[in-house]
């Protein structure tokens, strides 16, 4: 494992050398780099000698900082940091979750380092049209006034949503101006997804300005997709992309 620093964290990252261009797991909300997708793809990316970077943003997994302090902005910026340190040229994206939305802010802001991006299950703006759009009157209330508010999450502890996770990401929102993306782009996306509907996919889909964009709607995945045909179908989508790259 290595690490550089951001904004006084250590941020906690592993890549493998190999032919480029690179993959790029982009993990989500609260997760880490240790997860299930990411060390499958990163092994299989050896077996195929190709580069493969995962990493930890600033309050999850390996990396320091306090998980809420952060915001999407911050979490934006330790992916470029860490991206800008360990690769070189444009990369291909793989984005989990929340991380399919940091994937489109740098594609968005960074286009020039981006070869070609898989997501899976993203999560665009989830900030606004998930949390908020879904708190009670009395839940905005207690997020304004005192901060934050915990929520239940389906993976362990409650989720801690702060103000300022709200507020910054109204700065970050990608699906209220064209978004631009002029490389092979593959979607994948479950329908029992009780965290990400299939809703947000099609929004996603049908807003982009894209030449080569397919979105797989797989029945009966839920958000962990995780399951062997979930890993295959993401795998092959990798490929699909990498076989599409502009040389």
């Amino acid at each position: 494992m290595d690490t550089i620093t951001r904004a006084g964290n250590d941020l906690a990252y592993h890549v493998t050398p190999g032919q480029g261009p690179g993959l790029v797991f982009l993990g989500g909300f609260k997760s880490d780099m240790e997860g299930t997708k990411a060390l499958e793809l990163e092994r299989w990316a050896i077996k195929q000698g190709r580069a493969f970077l995962r990493l930890d943003y600033s309050g999850h997994g390996k990396s320091g900082g306090d998980f809420t302090d952060g915001c999407i902005g911050d979490w934006f910026e330790d992916a470029m940091a860490v991206i800008a340190a360990a690769t070189t040229g444009p990369q291909v994206l793989i984005g989990s979750s929340m991380g399919g939305w940091i994937a489109l802010l740098i594609a968005r802001d960074h286009p020039d380092r981006v070869a070609g991006l898989v997501t899976i299950a993203a999560a665009p703006d989830f900030t606004e049209d998930g949390f908020w759009t879904d708190f009670t009157d009395d839940r905005r209330t207690e997020v304004m006034e005192q901060g934050q508010t915990a929520v239940p999450s389906d993976y362990g502890e409650p989720y801690v949503i702060t103000r300022r996770l709200i507020e910054e990401g109204r700065d970050r929102l990608v699906l209220r101006a064209p978004l631009p993306l002029p490389f092979p782009v593959r979607m994948v996306q479950g329908t029992e997804d009780a965290s990400v509907t299939t809703t947000t996919a099609l929004r996603l889909l049908n807003h982009v300005a894209c030449d080569d964009i397919r979105l797989t709607l797989v029945r009966g995945a839920d958000h962990r997709f995780s399951e062997k045909d979930d890993l295959a179908l993401i795998r092959r989508s990798v490929v699909e992309v990498l076989k599409r790259v502009k040389p």
